[in-house]
This record gives structure tokens, C-alpha cells and sequence, in this order.
């Protein structure tokens, strides 16, 4: 009997105070976010299995949505509650919260966004409450596929790492990434990581990215997803060849750019970013197999309302169809990174 489930994933969902004042219901303290999202909800439900990755926390409301700005370095991020409540609505089953601003709320602000997002049941790895939790690798069961996902970021920008908590956050070390896959290897059929790493604005990842992911697909990793550069980098697909000297197909998505954010630096390819989607198939007393990969390029386009700004996530081709040399011009850049080949 053959199994099949189809996966999909986006990069950095980014939340800067004007899309968090975009959300806010006007004259109340309440937040709604499915608008930003209604354009891509129908392609993410689509999937069986969505996976994004929350560059930002639920920290609650004693501290600011967004303190600083990239100009000025390191801004810490903050989100309202709602957010979690509306990425749930718009498909997302896991997020992965290792990244460089997982602890912008401070120690107390990562757990509380794990406990957010577990009270509006989306599933999270990469960062943890306690030592145990740390412990008990990501395993979900979606239509007979067991999938597991491993997470790690770089760093934490200048947010320090508890001493007496090394666990809370993941970190990129090669050692220990390349023994968590052979631990989890064995008991799923397929392993995707999640790697929060990368040069921001850069459009190719770097020879010291490309020998780490190297040697994660080499040890047993089928899908790697990365987000960081806020930009869209290649999607690749190596076969790597096996022990009994067959050869298996893994994917490789080094940026799948912001699937979320207001337009940084005046970068336009800031706003753009890809919905991953993968077709597992896998058929009784046989290894899983990736069988089918395509990118659905999106755009976070701010617009005006009725005097107010307001954001939503759009397909890019849909975007075509205005007559704009704006829209033509980031179609084409992306057509340049991913290639005409999945899209």
C-alpha cells in the first residue's frame, strides 16, 4: 500500500510594529492577522503537514512589539497573541522557533511563547521550557509518514543564553547536529532540519553553508530548510548516495526568504518569499521517497485602506497581472534564484 503526504514550508515570518498596527482592530486593543494571510491560506491548508519558521516571540504585553530597528542594529520583536491564534487558522501545524530572535522577550519571553503556541495547539521545536523537553526529538505521524524535524539557529543576537539552561536554545554546532540525526534517523521516515543560518541580503549561501548542509544530508537528513537572509537563495536537490550504494533524492531550500515583513533597507527582494512544497511517497517495507518538489513564489505587499496601511501575502504571479514594471522586476529576480524548473 503506498503513502503519500505532501509538505509545505516557508521562510521567516516577520512582524514589524507597522504590520502589527496594520492588524490592530480599530478602537479596541484587539488584533486580527487572517487578512495578511487570506491571500496564501487556501495554498498552506493545500499541504498536509506546514511548516514556518516564528522570527519573532509572544512575550506579552508589559514589553513593546518591536524595540530598536534593523538600522540600528538588532531590533527584538514582540507579538500579539493573536498572531499564533490567525497562523493557525491559515494552516501552519509546526513552527520552528530556533532562530536569532527567539529570546528577545528574554529567558521568561521564550517560554511564554512556547506556552502561547501550545494553547493554540501549534506544534514547535527548536527551543524548550526545561532540560526534558530539550530531550524528546519532534515526531509527527501525518497520513502513516513519520516525519521529524530538527531546528537550530547561529546565534542569539546579544540575548544571552542562560548558563544554567544551555538547552533552551539549539545551536548550530556540527557535532551534535550530526548526532541528533543519527539518533532520529532510524525512528522516522523523513528527517527535515531546519537551519537558521546564512549572510542577510546575500542571494547565494556561502562554501561553509554548503559543506554543513553537506554533511547533514551525508549523515541522514532528507529535507534542509533554511531562513535568515531575509532574501530567496537556490533551491537544490543532491542525490546522495547511500551504504547499500543506492541513491536518494534529499532537497535543499538555503533561504526561502521572509514569508512575512515589511520591505527592509529598501531591499524590494525583502518581500519576497517561497512556499516549499514536497510530495513524500512511501510504499510498505520501503523507504520513503521524494517525489514531486515545486516553489510558490509570495510577496508581502503593503498597500493603503481607507487611509491606513495595511499588509497581505500574495502569490507573486497573481501580482503579474498589474500592469508594474515593480512587480515584473522581483518576478524576475526570483526567477533568476529558484529557476524555471519548480516553478
Amino acid at each position: 500500500m503506498k503513502k503519500k503526504v505532501t509538505i509545505a514550508a516557508v521562510g521567516d515570518i516577520l512582524m514589524w510594529k507597522s504590520q502589527i498596527a496594520a492588524a490592530q482592530i480599530p478602537g479596541t486593543r484587539q488584533f486580527s492577522f487572517a487578512e495578511q494571510f487570506a491571500p496564501v491560506a487556501g495554498l498552506l491548508k493545500r499541504a498536509d503537514f506546514t511548516i514556518g519558521n516564528l522570527e519573532t516571540t509572544f512575550s506579552g504585553t508589559k514589553q513593546p512589539f518591536q524595540i530598536g530597528s534593523f538600522r540600528a542594529g538588532y531590533p527584538r520583536f514582540n507579538c500579539p497573541d493573536e498572531l499564533a491564534r490567525d497562523l493557525k487558522q491559515a494552516g501552519f501545524q509546526l513552527l520552528t522557533t530556533a532562530n536569532n530572535h527567539c529570546l528577545d522577550g528574554g529567558p521568561k519571553g521564550l517560554v511564554r511563547t512556547l506556552d502561547v503556541l501550545d494553547q493554540y495547539q501549534l506544534d514547535h521545536t527548536g527551543t524548550y521550557r526545561n532540560k526534558l523537553e530539550a530531550q524528546l526529538p519532534y515526531i509527527k505521524l501525518v497520513k502513516g509518514i513519520r516525519i521529524g524535524v530538527l531546528a537550530y539557529t547561529y546565534g542569539t543576537n546579544k540575548q544571552k543564553i542562560p548558563a544554567d539552561a544551555p538547552w533552551m536554545v539549539n545551536l548550530l554546532h556540527r557535532n551534535r547536529m550530526e548526532a541528533d540525526i543519527l539518533k532520529l534517523r532510524p525512528l522516522v521516515d523523513v528527517l527535515i532540519v531546519s537551519l537558521h543560518f546564512g549572510i542577510e541580503f546575500r542571494y547565494t549561501p556561502t562554501l561553509r553553508q554548503r559543506i554543513l548542509v553537506q554533511a547533514l544530508l551525508d549523515r541522514g537528513a532528507d529535507i534542509v530548510l533554511g531562513a535568515h537572509p531575509h532574501v530567496l537563495q537556490p533551491v537544490v536537490t543532491p542525490m546522495i548516495r547511500q551504504k547499500n550504494n543506492q541513491l536518494r533524492k534529499t532537497a535543499v531550500a538555503y533561504s526561502l526568504g521572509n514569508f512575512s515583513s515589511e520591505p527592509m533597507l529598501n531591499i524590494q527582494q525583502s518581500q519576497c518569499g517561497a512556499i516549499l512544497f514536497l510530495t513524500i511517497e512511501k510504499e510498505d517495507g520501503r523507504q520513503a521517497e521524494l517525489t514531486q518538489i515545486s516553489v510558490v513564489p509570495t510577496y508581502t505587499q503593503r498597500f493603503s485602506r481607507k487611509g491606513r496601511i495595511a499588509y497581505r501575502i500574495v502569490p507573486l504571479r497573481a501580482l503579474l497581472q498589474k500592469p508594474s514594471p515593480y512587480y515584473q522586476r522581483a518576478w524576475g529576480r526570483v526567477k533568476q534564484i529558484i529557476g524555471k524548473r519548480y516553478l
